[in-house]
Order: structure tokens, then sequence, then C-alpha cells
């Protein structure tokens, strides 16, 4: 099969930083799907595992984390999908990718397509959907409100970055399933428009101070934050600006923080990896899979909309490096897709 690789760490630029390679078709075993991949989308993760995360043993790795394509065998123990479903998934950190044309995913962690969206709309969401919602309902335990009920409750959450791909579909989720009031950071015009679509109630600037641009709006203290960029120039801030017993929540890599500073407002803080839940085999690793059912019917409901921000065309090396190099500069809106070998 086709697919796509590396063995050194090198910059993206380096026509060697992925290659185009052939694999042999992996098999399905125990809990596994055996998935031909239709669409992938591209999230930070690809590139910080190209950077620092070489091959060890000389041999091509193969990374992508995203991806919708058709279940073409299981494994023995498999019995939540059949030979043919359509399938949407974010895929396991410690297994080979979905730059491939096929691969092997647990079928816990999987979800049916949305059949409202075409392949690369699909794409572009699992990873994203499912750290968003575990940011909401499982670290900062937004409470969730019937999605007739329009009312606002009294948390407010401050949602830092919110134009990329976590934050283009954490605020649908916000705006559709809880009564929290949804402060948004952009700083380009483009940005702004796109969060305040997506269902931000008030949009501030993160390139300015934050506090004063949050009391300017008189909506009172700040409950929540979702860190999703930047977190060692923003935390002093977070602290200043959250309520007592607050909640932080970021997905970032900051090299330092002195987590001291929270406990004089006995604020709580927390890391999403959205990856835990497969990597150390967790006892409800089908949560993930619950979770992107729930939002694929929210999807075909019409109350969520993808995030694909740009099609980059067939899956290739030419073309991931492309996508790479984009991810990269920090300057992409929504999510990134690639279709087809």
């Amino acid at each position: 099969m086709k697919a796509i690789g590396f063995i050194q760490s090198l910059p993206i630029t380096h026509t060697d930083s992925l290659q185009d390679i052939e694999l042999p078709q992996p098999i399905a075993e125990g809990f596994d799907l055996l998935v031909k991949i239709s669409s992938i989308a591209v999230n930070p993760v690809d590139y910080k595992v190209r950077q620092n995360m070489p091959s060890e043993d000389g041999s091509h790795k193969v990374i992508g984390w995203d991806a919708v394509g058709e279940v073409v065998a299981i494994g023995e123990k498999a019995t939540r999908f059949a030979v043919g479903d359509r399938v949407y998934y974010a895929g396991e950190l410690d297994r080979q990718g979905s730059n491939a044309e096929y691969q092997l995913v647990d079928e816990r962690i999987v979800g049916m397509k949305p059949k409202s969206l075409s392949n690369n709309e699909a794409a572009a969401l699992p990873l994203t959907t499912i750290t968003a919602w575990e940011i909401l309902f499982e670290h900062l335990t937004i409470k969730q409100q019937p999605i007739t009920d329009n009312s606002k409750s009294n948390e407010v959450i401050l949602v830092v970055g919110a134009a990329g791909g976590v934050g283009s579909i954490l605020l649908q989720l916000a705006a559709t399933l809880t009564g929290a009031t949804i402060i948004a950071t952009a700083s380009r015009e483009r940005s702004k428009q796109w969060v305040q679509t997506l269902g931000a109630d008030y949009v501030i600037d993160h390139s300015q101070p934050l506090a004063a641009q949050i009391e300017a709006l008189g909506i009172g203290p700040v409950t929540h934050v979702a860190g999703l960029q930047s977190t060692e120039s923003y935390f002093d801030t977070y602290i200043d600006i959250l309520t007592p017993f607050g909640k932080i929540v970021i997905i970032d890599d900051p090299e330092q923080l002195d987590i001291t500073k929270i406990k004089f407002k006995s604020l709580s803080f927390h890391w999403e990896f959205m990856f835990a839940r497969s990597l150390f085999k967790a006892t409800d690793m089908a949560a993930q899979g619950q979770l992107l059912n729930r939002v694929a019917d929210l999807i075909d409901q019409g109350y969520i909309q993808t995030t694909v921000g740009e099609n980059m065309g067939v899956i290739n090396a030419t073309n991931l490096r492309v996508a790479h190099q984009a991810l990269e500069s920090g300057t992409t809106i929504g999510k990134i897709v690639l279709e087809g070998f």
C-alpha cells in the first residue's frame, strides 16, 4: 500500500522530511478495524511527532491523526461495526498513522461518519472534537443543558486561540450544548469573523492585554479558561481574571509554569491529552467513540458545522509537507484536509 513516512527529524523544507513509500497492508486482529482511508486532516501533533520522535529502528514512521474511510475488515473481537461502514476517528499515538492507504484502529475510539458531510468535511473533526469535548465536559465540567434551552448560565468561559482547529469545534459545542457565556480571542479580522460565526458571544484581541478587555465587557468574572495556545504568555493573566475555584485547561506544551500561583484562588489546573485513553487502554476507551457518534448526530441535525479551513489536494509527501509548513506557521484557520491517493 502507499504511505507517507519519515526516518529522521528534519526541517519540513527538506525533501526527506516526509517521503512517499510502500508498505505491506496490515491485518485486523482483536478489536481492530482495517480502514481504507478516503480523507485525512493534519494537526499540530503531526509536526510535533515528526520534529521530536524520529524512527528508532531505521524504518519509516507513518504518522497522521484524523481519518475518514471505509471498514474493509474487522478483528475477531470487534462487534460495533461491519464491513462497508463509513467511519471517522483520530487514531492512536503508538500505532501507524492515517497517512497511508489502509490503517488499523481500535473500534472503541471510532464513530460513524456524519451522513451529511463529505469525506473531507468529516475528516476535519475527530481529533479536535474529542479534545474539545474532553476540555468542556470532563476537565472544565461545564454544565450541559437541552439544545432547546437558550438560557444563559452563570458560567463564563474564555477560549484563547479560538480560531484554530480545537477552538473552532469547542465554540460550537459550548454554544450548542451549554448556557455558558463564551469569550473568544482572535487577532485578525478574518479570525474574528470566523469565531463569531461559530458561536462566540464576545471576541477580544489576544495580541493586547486580556484583563482590561474582559473587564470592559461588564459580564462579571471568568469561571473557566480553555488555553489553546501560548500558555506561558497568558498563565498569569488566567490567574488574575479567574474567579476563586475557577478552572484552567491547556493543550500546549509550556516549558515552565509556576503552578503554585494558583493556590490562593484555589484554582484547578488540567492538561488535556486526547490520546490518554487509547495510549493506556483506559476502561472507558469507548467514551471517545460514543462522543463522536453524539457529535455526528448533532452535525446531521444541523447544529454543528465542519471546521475545514483548506483542502490541500491528494495525500502525498509533497502536499503533506506544504500542510505541515502551514501549521507550523501558526496562522491557519480551521483544519487542513487532504483526500485520496
